[in-house]
This record gives structure tokens, sequence and C-alpha cells, in this order.
């Protein structure tokens, strides 16, 4: 029988490129590389104009708290440092422009690790993904060496976030049909790296095909398991998949690890796999092309720093009707309003929509008819967090839990008062977060 949580919502999956084979995208001749991919401090640039930088060569860098280091994606000449707008539209950061000497020379920095996986202690593990700039690429990016510092002692099993929830997004289907010794090689690691020796692969029932190759990949180890999962959206969510393959509500504000799970999207276990058997940072990643208004949908993979600009012009240009362009799902991803932004380590797709079918629709309204409050998977009242937050009532939004929300987008979804739930919340939240950081900032400047 296959696993579930409750609440969530059923959406059409669009998943248009599962029968796409992974495309290698041909070297740009301009990368822009942001220092700020990942959740912490942004990067530090280790380089600057007119300077000369080999494939992984490490350009970024900061020691100071939770970060990732940043790496070049392709051999050439640094022509500029420069300020440009993040990705989510909020604030800017410095981003690394490389102009491509179509050379591919490698960094000296580059070091496969020739020796037995099984001889590597865990703190050289850990040093190894830190080195290689690996963050979640599922959509997070939270720096996945810390993610494995924190869950040792405490994670008794490894999750492997095979779900892909999201519509149209198929990259991690298609790395699970193609390269699944690249996933079960990083779970191997991370295992190694836990001291653990279980590992649970969670596949939502539409991707059998991808279920069935893993299982005959693990067949011969009974610690591997594959869990198949219903189709349903939030699955992917780490709440989620805890309840779904455990039973375990993980409370507000704790980690995985504190109800002994720890969990890794598909495509991070492949980038650890390549970070410590080649050597190779975390440059290039699978990015699902689609939507009605781009020319031929794909799955391409894609050095960091590529504009959208030659990966819409790469899979047969934009069409005319083109009105939106959103980096990630549909449901959670982020509206991009610049062909010059650029693929980052979690995105995981670029998704090019038109609004030719829709009607004009009235203004949006609540009808109080309290339908997101029964797809929470958070349990929590979306009505009145987005009532709340619009009001700027930051002392009622906080009461109700307004930082346990996930912005899954399933109250928006199922809005007949078309309410934008989601980004009055993502507001407020915002908004509360920035004047935690004042205030922590405030009391240090008193110690």
């Amino acid at each position: 029988m296959v696993k579930t949580f409750r609440g969530g919502i059923h959406v059409p999956s669009e998943k248009n490129t599962k029968n796409s084979p992974i495309v290698e995208f041909p070297s740009p001749s301009i990368v822009s590389i942001p220092m700020q991919q990942h959740i912490g401090a942004p990067a530090s640039p280790l380089v600057k104009k007119g300077d000369y930088v080999k494939v992984g060569q490490t350009i970024g860098k900061t020691d100071a708290g939770l970060s990732c280091p940043v790496h070049a994606s392709v051999s050439g000449t640094v022509k500029d440092v420069e300020m440009r707008p993040s990705y989510t539209g909020y604030g800017k950061t410095a981003h690394v422009i490389i102009e491509n000497d179509f050379t591919d020379t490698v960094s000296e920095e580059v070091k496969p690790y020739s020796g037995n996986i099984s001889d590597l202690t865990t703190e050289e593990i850990i040093e190894r993904v830190k080195n290689a700039g690996i963050s979640g690429m599922g959509g997070a990016a939270f720096p996945t060496y810390a993610k494995i510092s924190s869950a040792i002692g405490k994670a008794e099993d490894v999750i492997v976030n095979c779900a892909e929830c999201e519509p149209y997004i198929t990259a991690n289907h298609r790395l699970m049909l193609e390269e699944p010794e690249r996933i079960i090689g990083g779970v191997r690691i991370i295992l190694k790296a836990l001291g653990l020796s279980h590992a649970i692969f969670a596949i939502e029932d539409n991707k059998k095909d991808a279920a069935s190759v893993l299982m005959e990949k693990l067949s011969e180890d009974e610690n591997l398991d594959v869990v198949l999962l219903k189709t349903k959206y939030p699955q992917g969510d780490e709440r989620q998949l805890i309840y779904a393959i455990k039973g375990v509500e993980l409370p507000a504000g704790k980690l995985p690890a504190d109800v002994g799970c720890v969990i890794f999207n598909a495509e991070t276990c492949a980038a650890i796999n390549s970070a410590i058997k080649e050597g190779m940072p975390l440059i290039k990643r699978i990015v699902t092309i689609d939507g009605d208004a781009i020319g031929e949908p794909k799955n391409i993979r894609v050095p960091i720093g590529t504009s959208y600009e030659d990966i819409f012009a790469f899979c047969g240009g934009v069409k005319d009707n083109v009105s939106r362009v959103i980096s990630g799902g549909p449901m959670m991803g982020n509206a991009q309003w610049d062909y010059n932004s650029v693929v980052m380590k979690n995105t995981s797709a670029l998704l090019v929509l038109s609004d030719e079918n829709k009607k004009k629709q009235p203004a949006p309204a609540c009808i109080h008819c309290g339908k997101c409050v029964g797809v929470c998977p958070m349990h929590l009242m979306p009505n009145y967090l987005a009532a709340f937050s619009a009001a700027e009532n930051e002392e009622m939004c906080e009461k109700i839990g307004v930082m346990s929300c996930v912005e899954c987008g399933c109250c928006t979804y199922n809005c007949p008062g078309r309410v934008p739930i989601v980004q009055h919340i993502r507001n407020m939240k915002s908004q509360i977060s920035t004047k935690r950081k004042k205030m922590a900032a405030a009391a240090a400047d008193k110690m």
C-alpha cells in the first residue's frame, strides 16, 4: 500500500518532459555566478576583474557562520564583479561574470578521491562536501555539510526525497532513470558519514518506472529500501515525507533529526557522489524547461550561472504569448522578470507560461468557505493568516503560527476567491524575520 499524509491537494501533474532524456547544454559564452545561492551568509568574491579562472575553482567563500563556497562553472576571464538583483526580488547579491574561453581547463583544486570510500572519516566527508559547495538542490538550498553535521548521533534513517511532487518538474525523475548509480553512491557516502546503514528512497507512485530501476539496483542490499508514496501535493515537503513514512509529526521549530530522520534530495545525493569520487564541486545541475510558451520543452544539464536567455534559445525560443517565467515549480516557484537572470544551485525548473486562456476574473475576495484550512498540510488556518498578514498584524500572525507555514501553495491553489494567501504570508514572514534579525544585531551590539 502506498503511503501518504493528511491534507494536501491533487494538482494536474503536467509532467510533459518525463520521457525527455537529459541533454547536455552547450557551454555558454558568458556565465554570471551569484555569491548567494544558499541559506546563510553570502560568499565573498575571491576574484576580481581580469583574473583567469578554471573549471571547479573556488571563486567565492566566507568562513563566517553558515555558508557555502561558490565555484567557476567554466574556464575563462573574469569580466566583472557586480551587484545584481536576487532571483527572489529581495535585495541584490554580488555576481562574478566570467567570459568563457571554451578550453574547459580544470582547476588544480579538483582532486578525485582514489581510495576506498569506507576509509574516509566523518570529518573528511563533511569537509569535502563543504568544499564542494553543495546545498540542497530541491529548492531549499540549505548547506549540505551543515545538514550532515546536525544529524550525527540523532538520525536513525536517511530518507532520499525522490517525490518531485511539483507539476511540470521531471529533473529528478530522469536522473533516477538515467543515472541511478550516482544517487545510490551519494547515499552510501552519507550513510558512511553518519555511521548508519539504513536509507529509504521515497518515490511518488506516478514514477513507478524509476522505482523499478532503483529496486533492481538495490535488490542485493536489504538496508536500502524503496517506498512508494501516494501522488499528492506537497508530498515532497520534509514534514509530509516523515509523516507518510514513519507516521510521526515533526513539531514546529524542530528539525527532522529531532525525530530520527535526515532528508536529502536525489540530485543532492548525486552531487555528493561527484564531489567525492570525481572531486568536482557543484558547478552544473539538471533543469526542466517546460510550459506552453516555450518552443521545445527539455531536461538539460546546465552550468551554474547560465542565463535564461541562452537556455530559452537552446529550447526553441519563447512564443509571442509568453506572460510569465517561473523559477521552480508553479506552486512554490518565484516569478522572474529578467531573461538575464541565471540558473543557480537550487533551480530545478524554468517554466515559460502564457495567460492565453485566462478569463478576466473579479477582484480577489475571501468567501469564508474554509477550503484552505482543509487542505493545509501543516494544519494551520491560512484564511486568518492571510487576513492578519494583509493587515500587518504581526502579533496575531505569530500567535496563530505564521512561521510554521511552509509556503506550499495548497491554500492559494484551492481558493475559489482567488486570494493570494501565500503571498500575504510570505510578506509577513519576511517582515518578522527582518525584525528578528535587527533585534538580534542590536542585542549583539550591546554585549
